[in-house]
């Protein structure tokens, strides 16, 4: 049977796939994945072909977009197909045109879920799910942009926590680091100048969510712009309004100051 089936991977290593993702990947045809959309720290492509018992093709970002996934497409029509993603298939990044794609080529197409990022985060930190707004992605300083400062800006006005995905460029081994991230964002501070980012502005550095040594480290930016996190990937949250138990959590969990229980509402 030909179909095109989407398999999350999960955060940190080859063990992150479900059982499930596993058994349809030890059915197929023909199996891709890419690696360039997130950084698994701890990811062994030989130990997956080996639980999976099948090669696996490793495709670049120019076969999937610049080439509109030919190469996958092609694969299922002529039988079961399974393309491997980082994270869960369609958070944080997107395939969506590569499925709407295949639904008009007339492949059946299914999704098997993975851990994502979105929501190990809120689990990570015991932060309220309810309580973030837009997530937005912040990229390295040559290309800068104001979309990460103002999102932050409007997600405050409202009292709204901001997950800040970091940029990262998975071919070249480079990620953009927290304390990267934090200068970026004080430089479009001092020229928008709406008090948005100041040192004692309150904000989450997270680092390898699924890893077996992740970090959480809360704090004011003064505190946290020269922590170190160690290795990637990195994430970072700006807090908004916070709800006692959140408070109470990030001072267990991630080290935050006695100073934020006056952030509570």
């Amino acid at each position: 049977m030909n179909e095109l089936v989407f398999v999350g991977l999960g955060l940190n290593d080859e063990y992150g796939i479900t059982l499930k993702g596993l058994e349809e990947a030890k059915t197929a045809n023909t199996i891709f994945m890419e690696t360039y959309t997130s950084h698994m720290p701890n990811f062994n492509l030989q130990h997956l072909e080996k639980l999976c018992n099948k090669k696996i093709h490793v495709i670049t970002r120019q076969t999937l977009e610049e080439e509109n996934g030919k190469q996958i497409l092609q694969a299922a029509k002529e039988g079961k197909t399974i393309f491997f993603v980082p994270g869960d298939p369609f958070i944080a990044t997107t395939h969506v045109t590569l499925r709407i794609d295949a639904i008009k080529l007339g492949i059946p197409t299914r999704i098997i879920h993975g851990i994502s990022i979105m929501s190990a985060i809120v689990s990570f930190s015991g932060l309220h799910n309810y309580k973030f707004g837009k997530t937005v992605t912040i990229p390295f300083p040559e290309t800068p942009a104001e979309t990460p400062y103002n999102v932050i800006v409007q997600n405050k006005k409202v009292g709204l926590h901001t997950l800040c995905l970091l940029d990262l460029k998975e071919s070249e081994n480079r990620y953009l680091t927290i304390n990267q991230a934090l200068k970026t964002l004080q430089m479009m501070e001092a020229q928008k100048q709406q008090n948005c980012l100041t040192l004692n502005t309150a904000v989450v550095g997270i680092a390898r969510v699924g890893n077996d040594c992740p970090v959480l480290k809360a704090g004011f930016i003064k505190d946290v712009i020269d922590f170190d996190f160690g290795p990637p990937p990195y994430s970072l949250i700006f807090l908004g309004d916070m709800h006692f138990m959140e408070v109470d959590a990030l001072i267990a969990f991630a080290d935050a100051p006695n100073e934020f229980r006056r952030l509570s509402t």
